[in-house]
């Protein structure tokens, strides 16, 4: 593992010092980077302390750019979404800014279609995927995965359930939308028992499609569903399908922030920091926050993902 010149840990932590000395309300509503201030917690996020130590196990090309470039899919609520000042809020964002002041590196967090995060980290253009992406051996080819939620997925149908849905066997033959490129469709395709997969661009599209009726469940990560089902039409739209023998969800996986594998040094640098934000209480207060603390992992670990079944 190459070290960090000494020069560019002297530029490290000359960030570090403004990025401790800038906490909370500065008004910036950027996504960071190159232009404007420090992408900090501000308001009533929470925030925490740079870490030195932490700091030293950035790799060197971060440190020289002065940024961690963090890919996300938004509108993805609640991982990812705007609020009224267009500012990049939800557990995604917000992790991600944590964990940049934990480290003592700005953060830029810029949107990217679900579909083109890891080619977006391929070409150079990202560091690190933050968006609520399944940790699977097929992913694993390619990306590392620092683990932070351990949760299934969730089935919602409208108001009512005519459909009738009970299980996810219940799902047989039925229409189901999802959003493309994600590990639902492929389990609901493992199913093998006719069900007809309608695949979208986005998480919206998938929700307006059960709101259409062009299809008769929607199918999502259970963190992402359980916000659905509350917040559409102040909850009257959908309703949870929900199985007493799968409380966290069918068939629950490791969701975590994906890193080109080769990236060896960011990973561990972006997992030391985690399982600090962890120690301190600040990660669980963060899924808190978000309504999804049921889902929290015990400990900051890296490729827990199994194959879909």
């Amino acid at each position: 593992m190459k070290k960090t010149p000494l020069t560019l840990l002297a530029s490290a932590a000359a960030l570090a010092l403004l990025l401790t000395g800038c906490s909370g309300g500065s008004g910036e509503t950027g996504s960071g980077g190159e232009t404007g201030g420090a992408n900090l917690p501000t308001g009533d996020e929470v925030g925490t302390a740079v870490d030195p130590e932490l700091t030293k196990l950035l790799p060197g090309d971060i440190v020289e750019k002065g940024r961690i470039d963090i890919a996300v899919d938004i509108p993805y609520p609640p991982m990812a979404m705007y609020d009224d000042a267009n500012r990049e809020i939800g557990f995604d964002p917000e992790l991600g800014r944590l964990l940049g002041q934990k480290l003592g590196i700005d953060v830029s967090l810029n949107k990217q279609a679900f579909d083109s995060v890891i080619p977006s980290l391929q070409a150079g253009k990202n560091d690190i995927i933050m968006s609520g992406m399944n940790d699977t051996p097929e992913r694993q080819a390619t990306l590392s995965f620092v683990n932070y939620t351990y949760g299934g997925f969730a089935i919602a149908v409208k108001k009512g359930n005519e459909a009738g849905v009970e299980s996810q066997r219940d799902l047989c033959g039925l229409t189901v939308s999802v959003q493309k490129a994600t590990v639902q469709g492929d389990l609901l395709r493992a199913m093998d028992c006719g069900v007809n997969v309608m695949e979208l661009p986005s998480d919206l599209d998938a929700q307006t499609a059960l709101r259409a009726g062009k299809s008769q469940a929607y199918v999502a990560d259970a963190v992402v569903t359980e916000y659905v089902v509350a917040t559409t039409e102040d909850g009257n739209a959908f309703e949870i399908v929900r199985d007493p023998e799968n409380p966290a969800g069918f068939e629950p996986v490791y969701s975590g922030i994906g890193i080109l594998k080769e990236e060896t040094e960011l990973i561990e640098a972006i997992r030391a920091a985690l399982q600090a934000l962890i120690d301190e209480g600040s990660y669980q207060a963060v899924l808190e926050r978000n309504s999804i603390g049921a889902y929290a992992v015990e400990s900051a670990e890296v490729n827990q993902g199994t194959s879909a079944s």
